[in-house]
């Protein structure tokens, strides 16, 4: 069973190592999309665990220019320090910042569950102030995202919307695709009239039309960002006409927890993985 699971995960699983990312990250430039890499794993509590992570991170953003790859990473913050206490994490980050400064590389901040949802914006508040090429994900199944959006756009923070794959209880997220849909549809409605620099990051075919309809009205520096390997029959049609594209690809052995999240995160997932392994099949 874990087989074929993991058949279908190498879709958007680079592989075991950070030259499996790379060389996902170097397949996705030459066809003309950037990179964003994520390390799997998250709540790290070994001290081990958490430095070889920084390490690795850290290892990524020296190898771009080598590897001629214009990429980004994107970090958990309970990978780095965060389940053990939020002056860890903010140590951790400072050391990763320090490289990302020197390299000029875009760091994204993850978005993990609402438990977290706080810290993360303070840790994001906190180094935005010092190296302004950090983005923060916010999730658009949270009904407080509105007010974290506004909040964030007043210092004019770097967003990557994203619908949200963490189990939210009822009082706090919307549970129904077309609640979240709508949600995701209004967030960035507000994105395009009031961001400066945002991500789209979303597979539905019809919200990135209504993406596409808000930059004729409102001319913004964004892109669309998916994952390895899904969607990439429309990803070309977008560079076509001029849109940035990134692939978001996550590498490491903990592919398994993260993969069932993606595709209990919404049903369509399923059909897209399946479109996407026909796709290649045929090529």
């Amino acid at each position: 069973m874990e087989k074929v699971l993991f058949k279908i995960a190498k879709q958007w699983i680079a592989g075991n190592t950070i030259d499996d990312a790379l060389i996902s990250a170097k397949t996705a430039y030459k066809s003309g999309r950037y990179a964003i890499i994520n390390k799997l794993g998250e709540y790290h509590t070994s001290k081990k665990q958490i430095t070889s992570t920084i390490a690795e991170y850290k290892k990524i953003i020296n190898s771009f220019r080598k590897w001629k790859i214009r990429g980004a990473i994107s970090i958990k913050p309970t990978q780095i320090g965060l389940s053990i206490n939020q002056k860890q994490c903010y140590q951790n980050f400072e050391r990763i910042i320090q490289d990302a400064r020197h390299a000029h590389v875009f760091v994204w901040l993850d978005m993990e569950s609402s438990e977290h949802t706080d810290e993360t914006i303070e840790i994001y508040n906190s180094f935005f102030s010092k190296y302004e090429r950090i983005g923060i994900a916010l999730q658009a199944n949270l009904k407080r995202t509105e007010d974290d959006l506004s909040s964030l756009l007043r210092i004019g923070a770097k967003i990557r919307l994203v619908k949200g794959a963490y189990r939210e209880k009822e009082r706090i997220s919307f549970k129904s695709k077309e609640d979240v849909d709508k949600n995701y549809v209004k967030l960035m409605k507000i994105l395009f009239k009031k961001g400066n620099e945002f991500a789209i990051a979303t597979h539905d075919e019809k919200i990135i039309q209504k993406a596409e309809n808000l930059a004729k009205k409102y001319p913004k520096k964004f892109e669309f960002q998916m994952l390895k390997g899904i969607r990439d029959e429309l990803k070309p049609k977008l560079i076509k006409k001029k849109f940035v594209v990134s692939d978001y690809i996550p590498y490491g052995i903990n592919w398994l927890p993260y993969s069932f999240r993606r595709i209990k995160e919404r049903k369509r997932n399923i059909l897209l993985l399946g479109n996407s392994l026909i796709q290649s099949q045929r090529v």
